[in-house]
């Protein structure tokens, strides 16, 4: 069983965050590219993946937009990514590690980003997909940097917070008075899969996180990711997961108790050897909301339960 973070953590200094990152994850880990979201909106989520897409996006007060031409905060957030990759290079210095690198998923950022005359991009069928293909394009392009930048393993997690709100119809309209359709599952499997393929054709693997309650478990597995992480404490046992697992798609527990994943897992009828070796420990969710001493603590027992599962 290895170890990693979600994503995001507190602070502004990425070079003291790295090191502590590849301290911890460096050996039997995955260690991951630290968002600090504390720097600003070019340096959160759906910043960091508006920098990667070949789409003109500018800052609002409302949040993300999609504009006539690309905007200030869009070339921030491509510029810091940047140097953040330059920081981890130099860093880790040739030494191949399991990396992870994360970007928001085509559902959540529709959810997210509002089209160039207001309401979310959800809205629109048609910029719904442009968006996703234009995501696809971002992803493939970035994989292959980070290949070249990075020897070892590759993983690209997908973070898809607003997945159940998308597809469950609750994701609110630009008044505040209403909600956006929902999105069904073959829809929803057309903006991800291509994603998937992308990730896969680049030879990273392609893991998806969301830590909302009921995450659409056979809906993920059957996109074709690699691994679903997950929040422990808000999966109830069910026959998809045991089905997804049963099927190859590991899991990721968000989680730093071990017992915990034994007693999820012995629910679904797995034994601990039969688990050990196919998924990862996590904090249940991104740590930027922790103090820098909590977020260090999570890491580290996240670390230390996958220690005990292996």
């Amino acid at each position: 069983m290895r170890a990693t973070g979600i994503g995001s953590m507190p602070g502004d200094d990425l070079s003291a965050v790295s090191r502590f990152v590849i301290d911890t994850f460096g050996d039997e880990g995955i260690v991951f590219v630290p968002e600090l979201p504390d720097r600003g909106a070019p340096s959160g989520m759906i910043g960091r993946t508006a920098g990667l897409l070949p789409l003109p996006i500018d800052l609002q007060p409302a949040g993300w937009r999609l504009a006539p031409g690309e905007g200030m905060d869009q070339r921030r957030a491509r510029a810091a990514l940047r140097a953040d990759l330059d920081v981890l290079e130099e860093l880790l210095a040739g030494q191949a590690v399991r990396l992870k690198q994360q970007v928001v998923g085509p559902l959540t950022l529709a959810a997210t980003i509002e089209r160039p005359r207001g309401d979310k991009v959800l809205a629109d069928h048609g910029a719904r997909r442009e968006l996703a293909e234009a995501l696809a394009e971002a992803v493939s392009e970035h994989v292959a940097e980070l290949v070249r930048r990075f020897p070892g393993e590759l993983v690209v997690q997908v973070d898809e917070p607003a997945i159940t709100a998308v597809l469950g119809g609750r994701v609110p309209t630009a008044s505040g008075f209403g909600k956006h359709r929902s999105v069904d599952t073959p829809l929803a499997d057309a903006l991800l899969a291509p994603v998937v393929r992308v990730i896969r054709d680049g030879g990273a693997t392609p893991v998806v996180h969301s830590c909302a309650p009921d995450v659409p478990v056979s809906l993920l597995a059957g996109a074709g990711f690699a691994a679903i992480a997950f929040d422990l404490a808000l999966a109830e046992p069910s026959d998809a997961w045991a089905q997804a697992f049963e099927s190859g798609t590991d899991l990721w527990f968000g989680a730093t108790d071990a017992a915990r994943v034994e007693e999820f897992m012995g629910r679904l009828g797995f034994a601990p050897e039969s688990f050990a070796d196919r998924g990862a420990i996590t904090p249940a969710c991104g740590l930027a909301g922790r103090s820098p001493r909590d977020a260090r603590t999570a890491l580290e027992r996240a670390a230390n339960a996958a220690a005990s599962l292996t």
